[in-house]
């Protein structure tokens, strides 16, 4: 069980629940607090006037609204905003927010029943998922479109994932032995004025992220031991001189997975042997291409900028992300602009600039494989075949350099493209769950690209064919991914092995 309220969640509690389907429980202290939060609320708000309770929301929040309106008030505010376009969330992403969001409710700054928390976290039990729409949030007021899609599920209206379907909510409801909410005070605000929805994908991305960054430095290094390069470009020696964490970090990472290759070269044995330098020109580079020679220092940032973008956004998976805020210490109600996603955007779009510049590098090692003039070493394309007849990996080759163009130009960030709308109420706004959904795709097309180099070096190694000098873990690697891509001569379509490798990728970390 993974216990919500009353501690941080952090990243490998939020693995736990989406990705490996643990299941949740609520914390008793904290559901306590939830419900002393929901008793003031009912007290303090009597003969005020108060943001979303007894007022219109938005720019029409100067209209008061009558006691006998105010619940039906929250069923409009729910219903009203569900309006979103596009695609509907994957179960996994809508889960996300689920989770996201209850952990916002459970810190007990939202005067809601806590019957709404209680619900919440047995539909995440039961995998009776709401369905959202990608378009619509602009990420100032919250992610409101995508948030009242998920408020709508919970009141039983709508549709819903239930049973590896989309079907009626009220229907699933009723299977899944579970009542619909039935709204109170404020639940129709509470559940929808939150950054829970950018912040449920942009978590998810994070980990298909970390994930990917192993995959770029095990493919870099396999790439760099079957070109058979010195070792000093990833040594200790070298990289403690530079003051990055990551860069040091992604040098460990090689060092330690090619610490018993029999085809890495050492310079000193090489280079500094004085009964090896006897010709004025040689074969061999004396320094590789960048490529492979500055690994450390491309994937480095990519390292520091997911470990930001996780401790920004684990941030706010625990932060009070509503409006406005019940608080019971202070015996007050504050308004202001928690809901804002600027936060979630701008880590998102760091992510995907990292991502790309990831991709870039993939599809130039890819590169220096298939092109014969660069690496001297293998036939042109990786190509087992008869030159002229086969193709080898030519094909393949343009998904990946198409892909990463795609990439490259989906890099421009959301972060700074603010529409003003809402009357101009919302008159500057994050964009936050377009930014985590750009990155969805960006981190989606890199993995695809990397299947491609993965595809490329299985090639390359059966062509060199000397696997029992590789490092232990860069064979196992290899192996694993021939199971799903054997070795081919003769041509043939190669979209449902990408397919293969680019999803055991997504599935399986490298070490």
């Amino acid at each position: 069980m993974i216990i919500v309220g009353g501690k941080r969640l952090s990243l490998q509690d939020f693995n736990a629940v989406i990705l490996e389907s643990q299941p949740v429980t609520l914390d008793e202290e904290a559901l306590r607090q939830v419900n002393t939060s929901f008793e003031f609320l009912k007290q303090f708000s009597s003969n005020k006037l108060i943001y979303g309770i007894n007022t219109g929301f938005g720019p029409m929040a100067q209209y008061k609204i009558s006691e006998e309106n105010i619940l039906e008030l929250q069923y409009n505010l729910i219903r009203s905003h569900s309006s979103g376009g596009g695609n509907i969330l994957p179960p996994l992403q809508g889960k996300a927010v689920m989770l996201a969001r209850l952990n916002n409710l459970m810190q007990g700054y939202s005067g809601i029943d806590p019957k709404l928390t209680q619900l919440l976290a047995a539909m995440i039990n039961s995998n009776l998922i709401p369905c959202i729409y990608e378009h619509g949030g602009v990420g100032a007021s919250g992610d409101l479109v995508q948030l009242a899609h998920l408020a709508l599920g919970i009141i039983g209206e709508g549709e819903v994932w239930y049973e590896e379907k989309i079907q009626p909510a009220a229907g699933a409801f009723q299977k899944a032995g579970l009542e619909p909410l039935k709204v109170q005070i404020r639940e129709g605000l509470a559940l929808i004025n939150g950054t829970s929805a950018m912040t449920g994908v942009g978590l998810l991305n994070l980990l298909q992220a970390q994930q990917l960054l192993n995959w770029a430095v095990m493919l870099s290094a396999m790439t760099n031991e079957i070109m058979e390069v010195y070792d000093d470009h990833y040594s200790h020696e070298l990289n403690a001189v530079k003051h990055h964490r990551g860069q040091q970090h992604i040098a460990r990472l090689m060092r330690n997975i090619l610490e018993d290759s029999r085809l890495i070269r050492s310079r000193s044995e090489h280079l500094y042997n004085p009964e090896n330098i006897q010709h004025d020109v040689f074969e061999d580079k004396v320094q590789e291409y960048y490529s492979l020679r500055c690994i450390t220092q491309v994937l480095g940032p990519v390292y520091d900028t997911l470990a930001n973008t996780e401790e920004v956004v684990v941030d706010e998976l625990n932060s009070v992300n509503d409006n406005p805020v019940v608080d019971v210490v202070n015996q007050n109600i504050f308004h202001g602009g928690n809901f804002h996603g600027d936060y979630v955007s701008f880590e998102m779009d760091k992510m995907k600039i990292a991502v790309t510049k990831l991709t870039m590098l993939g599809e130039r090692q890819l590169n220096y494989l298939v092109n014969a003039r660069l690496n001297q070493k293998f036939p042109p394309f990786v190509n087992h075949g008869v030159l002229g007849l086969n193709f080898g990996m030519q094909g393949i080759q343009f998904t990946a350099t198409s892909t990463t163009a795609e990439n490259q130009t989906l890099s421009f960030p959301m972060y700074v493209h603010s529409i003003p709308n809402n009357n101009d109420n919302q008159d500057i706004v994050s964009m936050g769950f377009n930014a985590a959904q750009i990155a969805k795709q960006v981190i989606g097309n890199a993995y695809e690209v990397l299947a491609i180099q993965a595809m490329t070096l299985l090639q390359a190694i059966d062509y060199l064919n000397r696997h029992d000098q590789m490092a232990v873990k860069t064979k196992t690697v290899y192996e694993l991914l021939r199971r799903e891509f054997p070795r081919f001569s003769k041509d043939y379509p190669l979209y449902k092995d990408l397919a293969k490798v680019r999803d055991f990728m997504k599935a399986h970390q490298p070490f």
